[in-house]
C-alpha cells in the first residue's frame, strides 16, 4: 500500500521487516591488507582498522575504471544492519535526495542537488514514516550542506552550501516553506570544475561559519609553482595552501556568520564532502574523498578532526609524509608538517555525509560515536563503500576503528541498488540514511 503526499512524492507506509546480521563477540578486527577488503566481506558488525604502515606502493595494483550500474531496488533487497536493529523504508520517490539533517523541532530536510530544491519531511509524534512532505525552497544551484543558525532550540536562519555561494532564509521552527527569497552571504565560492558539493556548519559558539570546498583535479594536475616562487608563496599564505585554479580549493573555508573575514581554517583536504561538529569537543570533523589513479589500495578516504592551521597533505603527500610520486620533490618544506587522519577507510569508499549519534534509543556504547555514508567506488577493481560505518570513539577520541552499520545496496560485482550520502539522527533517536542511487530514505532504530 502507498499514498503519494500533496508534493507528489510517493511515501511508503509499510515498514520493511527488519534485516539484522549477527556479529561474534569473537570476530577479530580486521587489519592490515585484511581491512581493505571489499563489499563480499561487508557485514554489519565487521571491524577495520587501517594505520599508514599498511599501505601499498603507489602502482602496487593497476588503477582501474570500475563505476557501477544502478538498478531499480528489487522487491527483496533491503538494508542489513547488525543484530538488535531494524530498518524500514522512511520515504521513497525523492529526487537524488543527497544530505539530510534534523531541524530542532525534529523536521527532517532533504537536499535534492540536482533539482536545486530542500525538501522538509515531517513525522507525527512516535511515528516511523513521514505524514508531511513539503519543497521549502527551489531555484537553488546545486545546494548540498544546510545549517540551522544559530545552534540551539530557536533557529533564526536556515543556510544552504550552493556549489558557487552561501545564501540563507529567515526561519522559524515549524516552517514547511521558505518565507521569501534568500539573501546572499557568501556571494563567490570558488566553483567550475572539478568537485561541486560544499557542507557547511557553525562552531558552537555561533562565531564562526566553516564551508568545504573541494579540489578542481584530482592529484593537482598543472598546478606547476606559483609566478612568486614556493618560499615567497609559502611566507604569505597559509601553511599548505595551493594556487592558481586550486586557489582556496581543497580546503574548509572559514567566515563570520555574515560571509565576511574569510580565510583558511585548514588545507590540504582533497574533498571534504561532509562536515560535522562534535557534541561537547565543539571539535570540527571531515569526512573525506583522497586521490584516485594510485591503486586499488591507494589513497584511503578518511574520517578526521580538523584543526585549525592544519595541512593534511593533498596533492603533494597524502597520509601523513607519504609523497605522491606525482609530485616527486616538489614541496620538501612541506614533508614534516603534514597532519595525518584519524580514521582511515577502504580506498575509494567515496566518504559522504557525517553525523554523531546524539539520540539515547542505541545502546549506551554507540552515544558520541560517529557516523558516515559510503558512496562507493569506480576507482577500484572490486567494490569498496556502499554503506554506512560508524567511526568508534574512546573517551571522545577516535580509536581508528571503524565499523560495518548498514550494508546490502550491492547486488553483485556490476550492480547495486543504493548509494548512501546522508546521516541524521532523528529526534526519537533513530539514524536516517538517504540514498541517491533510487531516491530513498532509511530508518535504523534499535528493539
Amino acid at each position: 500500500m502507498r499514498k503519494t503526499n500533496l508534493a507528489g512524492v510517493s511515501i511508503s507506509v509499510v515498514i520493511l521487516a527488519a534485516t539484522s546480521i549477527a556479529r561474534s563477540g569473537a570476530e577479530p578486527v580486521l587489519k592490515g591488507a585484511e581491512a581493505f577488503g571489499d563489499w563480499q566481506r561487508d557485514r554489519p558488525g565487521t571491524v577495520r582498522l587501517i594505520t599508514p604502515q599498511d599501505l601499498p606502493k603507489p602502482g602496487a595494483t593497476a588503477s582501474s575504471s570500475n563505476s557501477s550500474h544502478i538498478v531499480s531496488r528489487p522487491a527483496s533487497a533491503a538494508p542489513q544492519v547488525p543484530t538488535g536493529f531494524k530498518v524500514g523504508l522512511f520515504a521513497s520517490g525523492l529526487s537524488g535526495p543527497r544530505i539530510i539533517r534534523t531541524a530542532p523541532n525534529g523536521d527532517i530536510f532533504v537536499v535534492e542537488t540536482s533539482s536545486g530544491r530542500i525538501r522538509v519531511l515531517r513525522s507525527a509524534d512516535g511515528a516511523t514514516k513521514p505524514a508531511t512532505n513539503e519543497v521549502y525552497a527551489t531555484g537553488l544551484n546545486r545546494p548540498f550542506g544546510i545549517a540551522f543558525f544559530p545552534n540551539g532550540d530557536n533557529p533564526q536562519w536556515l543556510y544552504v552550501a550552493n556549489t558557487d555561494s552561501v545564501v540563507r532564509f529567515a526561519y522559524r521552527n515549524g516552517d514547511l516553506r521558505a518565507p521569501g527569497k534568500p539573501e546572499s552571504i557568501v556571494a563567490n565560492l570558488p566553483h567550475g570544475y572539478g568537485h561541486s558539493t560544499r557542507d557547511i556548519v557553525f562552531t558552537p559558539d555561533d562565531k564562526r561559519m566553516l564551508v568545504s570546498v573541494g579540489s578542481v583535479g584530482n592529484a593537482g594536475e598543472g598546478l606547476g609553482r606559483p609566478p612568486e616562487g614556493i618560499e615567497s608563496w609559502s611566507r604569505d599564505h597559509a601553511l599548505g595552501a595551493a594556487w592558481g585554479s586550486e586557489t582556496d580549493r581543497a580546503a574548509v573555508l572559514a567566515f563570520d556568520p555574515d560571509g565576511k573575514n574569510r580565510k583558511l581554517f585548514a588545507t590540504g583536504i582533497r574533498n571534504c564532502v561532509g562536515l560535522a561538529i562534535q557534541p561537547g569537543s565543539g571539535t570540527p570533523w571531515c569526512s573525506t574523498n583522497e586521490r584516485d589513479g594510485r591503486g586499488d589500495n591507494l589513497v584511503p578516504d578518511y574520517v578526521t578532526r580538523i584543526r585549525e592551521g592544519a595541512f593534511y597533505g593533498w596533492p603533494w603527500y597524502y597520509i601523513g609524509a607519504n609523497e605522491d610520486p606525482a609530485h616527486k620533490g616538489a614541496r620538501p618544506d612541506l614533508k614534516d608538517k603534514v597532519t595525518t587522519p584519524d580514521v582511515l577507510l577502504q580506498a575509494h569508499s567515496a566518504s559522504l555525509g557525517l553525523t554523531f549519534y546524539t539520540g539515547s534509543s542505541f545502546p549506551a556504547e554507540y552515544r558520541g560515536d560517529a557516523f558516515a555514508a559510503e558512496h562507493g567506488s569506480w576507482n577500484r577493481a572490486k567494490r569498496t563503500g556502499y554503506k554506512v560505518i560508524r567511526i568508534r570513539l574512546k573517551d571522545g577520541l577516535p580509536t581508528g576503528e571503524y565499523e560495518d552499520f548498514v550494508t546490502g545496496f550491492v547486488i553483485g560485482d556490476n550492480e547495486v541498488w543504493g548509494r548512501p550520502v546522508g546521516v541524521t539522527v532523528a529526534r526519537d533517536g533513530a539514524l536516517l540514511v538517504s540514498e541517491d542511487g533510487n531516491g530513498t530514505i532509511w530508518r535504523v532504530s534499535h528493539d
